[in-house]
């Protein structure tokens, strides 16, 4: 197995040294490379794809510069075939990193049975107000994302539970992953920041577009809900709460 591992390494860093002009500015190759070693030791099945294919998935997350071993991006098995699927936290990061119009915080937050969650519009502005019930491992009935900029303007979407289920069954690429029915919070979160960002103006050069939808694996057209640009009015103790999650995942 070690013999694999270090094929597929020196298949990646082939893809890396021909195509450096596409990757970032910040790019580390050392780390990236030996993050993605350690991250497909730890995944015994890519061992058993193409050594080529499995580089081909890793190289579309340097170009993004997302980490596979932090879980900003993953590695996805759908039988004989490897694919690239950006996790929560890297839309989170790329949104934050490209955005055109500087944002200020983004994040997405499931809404379980007996939270309190409501949408209203306050003079005018929109406003989201989230109380999650402490310690509450009910049933999600729903998820939230939310971008506020630095001007002070904000965008959101909602995104039902019903309406990620159909999601999954009639767009996702890979509806019978696993991921699915293992990590079904962070799934349901991927989805809602994914239909966000789609609102949002990306400043990626060519390669990362391409690496970017390919991590997609849903095809979302419509806006975000609802657009402002007077002050923000949002709950501050969400952006608080969500500021110090940041803070302790960094």
């Amino acid at each position: 197995m070690a013999e694999r591992v270090k094929k597929i390494n020196e298949a990646l860093n082939a893809l890396i040294d021909s195509k450096y002009d596409a990757l970032p500015a910040d790019f580390n190759k050392t780390r990236f490379t030996e993050n993605c070693s350690a991250y497909v030791r730890e995944n015994s099945e890519l061992q058993g794809l193409s050594e080529e294919n499995v580089a081909a998935v890793l190289f579309k997350g340097a170009v993004l510069g997302l980490d596979f071993l932090a879980r900003e991006c993953h590695a996805i098995i759908d039988g004989t075939k490897v694919q690239f699927q950006t996790d929560y936290k890297g839309e989170m990061k790329l949104a934050k990193k490209y955005s055109v119009r500087p944002i200020l915080d983004i994040y997405a937050k499931n809404v379980h049975e007996g939270d309190e969650f409501r949408e209203e519009i306050v003079e005018g502005r929109p406003t989201v107000h989230f109380e999650p019930r402490p310690f509450n491992n009910s049933k999600i009935i729903g998820t939230f994302a939310v971008a506020l900029f630095i001007d002070g303007g904000m965008i959101y979407e909602t995104i039902s539970a019903d309406e990620i289920d159909s999601i999954r069954r009639n767009y996702s690429k890979n509806s019978t992953s696993g991921t699915w029915d293992k990590s079904p919070g962070e799934m349901n979160k991927r989805t809602v920041l994914r239909r966000l960002c789609k609102t949002i103006e990306i400043d990626f050069g060519a390669e990362q577009a391409i690496a970017f939808e390919a991590g997609s694996g849903f095809e979302f057209n419509r806006e975000a809900r609802p657009r402002q640009k007077s002050p923000l009015v949002i709950e501050p103790e969400i952006v608080t709460e969500e500021a110090a999650h940041e803070a302790d995942q960094g």
